[in-house]
């Protein structure tokens, strides 16, 4: 089965309306594109289709800024204050020690991030980071942190004198060449893009609103998580990455982005972090990524950096086109480097250690409700209610109760749903007794049982 076969079949069973694919193979680049870029619409998906690529964006702000390490403008073990005098957080200890690593590799200890209606600029989401809790240590652990990123981009306004956009333009984007890679609507607007999904509580997928996940022009989250891109811009930015350093970053600068800076545990996304990138080994290969959720908008970036091979996969409804990004990065691996990812294998249902569980779990922005009925185990996904009252801007759906099976050494992973596959792991006090979780990377407290 080829690539084109296997993602058009893939989509049509998922229902996913309109996906883009692209892979780079010894040297060459296949394209898949499947669907419309709107549901009901006849406009076709193709490389140079336009999707919101979120969380994905944190390779590139990353990357700049380790251009700024390269010219010697940024020491990665210098505290943030250097750069960010203005930083206040909750705690005061905390914001003296934070280090420009700790944002990059998600180990400053900050909660996941600040929502609301205040200041749409870089500057004004700083000033109101003393609302954010510190959930940890700085250097103690990773949290993934969309918070710590939206920072990482004001070091980069402060150090370069320019607002981030523009600087990421003639850091990175000028450079190589990206010309399908932007953050404003109105430059959106001008091009193809894929309109968002998600479901109505009918089942029925209708147009995500706002387009990226959050309200347009609200510059404070586009270093975490603003940019918009295609699969043909994000192949050259693989390329990129993979390459010599004749680009605008040495050769051994970019490529110790790759190396281990901390540990992860019992994680889908990777084995650790490098700077930005999720390290994760298939096989004794490692590969490289990060992922991407926005409204109702999907996006995956792979890199095996030791074949030269990379894929891209985009889809636009939620939260069935996570499920065929991944179904395609599996596919892809397999077909074409041979590489299979072990699958974890469940414990028999035990109702005693399941009761231990469940209960409720919480950051931020989210409730986790873990429930054990004596057959087995659920988890579901609350964006908690006094968030989605503190905006005005569409936040997307909850996800409903969906299958969880335990692993050895409390750790767990999901089997079916919306996030199907994802891996996290239970936390124990000093008495021994459950006092948190950690789920795609986040830290969740235990708040009742």
């Amino acid at each position: 089965m080829e690539l084109q076969e296997f993602v058009t079949a893939k989509a049509a069973e998922l229902g996913v309306p309109g996906a883009a694919v692209g892979v780079l193979v010894d040297g060459q680049e296949v394209f898949a594109g499947h669907g419309v870029t709107r549901a009901g619409g006849t406009e076709a998906v193709d490389a140079d289709t336009l999707f919101h690529i979120a969380s994905v964006s944190k390779t590139f702000t990353a990357t700049a800024l380790m251009r700024l390490v390269a010219d010697g403008k940024v020491e990665l073990e210098a505290p943030v204050r250097r750069y960010v005098p203005d930083l206040q957080l909750a705690d005061a200890d905390a914001a003296e020690r934070i280090t420009v690593l700790n944002l990059l590799n998600h180990t400053a200890g900050l909660d996941w991030n600040l929502v609301g209606n205040f200041d749409p600029t870089l500057a004004g989401f700083v000033a109101k980071l003393a609302e954010l809790p510190q959930i940890a240590e700085p250097g103690a652990r990773a949290s993934y942190s969309q918070a710590g990123f939206n920072l990482v981009g004001r070091i980069i306004e402060n150090v370069t004198g320019l607002g981030y956009e523009q600087a990421m333009a003639e850091l990175l984007f000028e450079p190589l060449g990206l010309t399908n890679t932007v953050f404003d609507i109105d430059d959106v607007l001008i091009r193809k893009f894929a309109v968002g999904h998600n479901p109505d509580t009918d089942g029925v997928l209708r147009p995500a609103v706002p387009w990226k996940a959050w309200r347009a022009g609200d510059r404070g989250n586009n270093p975490g998580g603003g940019v918009v891109s295609t699969v043909s811009d994000l192949l050259r930015w693989a390329r990129f990455q993979l390459g010599d350093g004749s680009g605008p970053l040495p050769a051994h600068v970019l490529h110790s982005m790759r190396d281990e800076t901390i540990a992860l545990r019992a994680s889908s996304l990777g084995d650790g972090f490098g700077i930005a990138w999720f390290r994760k080994t298939i096989n004794d290969v490692l590969t490289i990524g990060h992922g991407g959720s926005g409204n109702g908008q999907y996006a995956e970036l792979l890199v095996v950096p030791a074949r030269g091979f990379a894929v891209v996969t985009l889809s636009n409804s939620g939260p069935e086109g996570y499920q065929l990004n991944q179904a395609v990065l599996r596919w892809a691996l397999e077909h074409y480097l041979g590489l299979v990812e072990e699958e974890p294998e469940p414990l028999p249902y035990d109702d005693a250690r399941a009761r231990e569980m469940a209960g409720r779990y919480q950051n931020d922005a989210m409730n986790v409700d873990i429930v054990a009925d004596g057959t087995g185990i659920t988890l579901a996904v609350e964006i908690k209610p006094e968030l989605r009252a503190a905006t005005d801007a569409e936040i997307p759906p909850d996800l409903p109760a969906a299958p969880l099976a335990l692993l050895p050494d409390d750790e767990f992973v999901l089997t079916g749903g919306g996030l199907a596959g994802q891996r996290g792991y239970f936390t124990r006090g000093d008495d021994g007794r459950i006092t948190g979780g950690d789920l795609a990377g986040r830290l969740f407290a235990r708040t009742s049982r």
